[in-house]
């Protein structure tokens, strides 16, 4: 079977890659979109996982789960876009903006998404990764834990505690708004 996955070491053939495509693309980019706020970077990070894995020797562990692997490497990919600059909001078309009815309302939900956008970027990647799984796909602590290799309690704990930091960190970033 690895036979058909790989070729020269452990590189993917071409074909497996445009499948994994196929079956993966569509949840990748919801991940990253939901991450990055924004369906330009949200494709960038596609386009960049895909590039990576046809690169990059695959993991031992690859194969027993690789939508677990892709959603860990797009969560990763789409803190490290967040991490490395400084955002300005975009919008994806123009109705977007006109369909909010008033500027100060559109103001303060995009205040609000920024600061959220900004506290899952200060999380450990695994417990962005859980979140995303969790309030963004929809899955179950039960689903999540078999996805990721680990135990429904521990996703339990994970979900607890990065809900706390979120929650103070964008008190904190609130706080720091009133002060300047």
């Amino acid at each position: 079977m690895i036979a058909t996955w790989t070729h020269r070491s452990s590189n993917p053939l071409p074909e497996v890659v445009e499948r994994l495509f196929r079956d993966h693309a569509e949840f990748i980019f919801r991940t990253a979109y939901r991450i990055t706020g924004c369906s330009e970077d949200a494709e960038d990070v596609v386009q960049t996982l895909f590039v990576q894995l046809i690169r990059r020797e695959l993991p031992a562990d690859f194969l027993r789960n690789s939508k677990s692997y892709l959603h860990r490497s797009a969560v990763n990919l789409s803190l490290n876009l967040l991490r490395s600059r400084k955002r300005i909001e975009h919008y994806d078309n123009v109705e977007e903006v006109e369909a909010v009815s008033s500027e100060e309302e559109s103001r303060g939900q995009r205040e609000i998404s920024q600061r959220l956008r900004s506290a899952v970027a200060e999380l450990h990647p695994k417990a962005a990764e859980i979140l995303v799984l969790r309030y963004v796909h929809g899955y179950t602590d039960t689903e999540i834990a078999k996805l990721l290799g680990t135990s429904r309690g521990t996703v339990a704990v994970s979900l607890f505690r990065s809900r706390l930091r979120l929650r103070k960190s964008i008190r904190r970033m609130g706080d720091n708004d009133e002060t300047t």
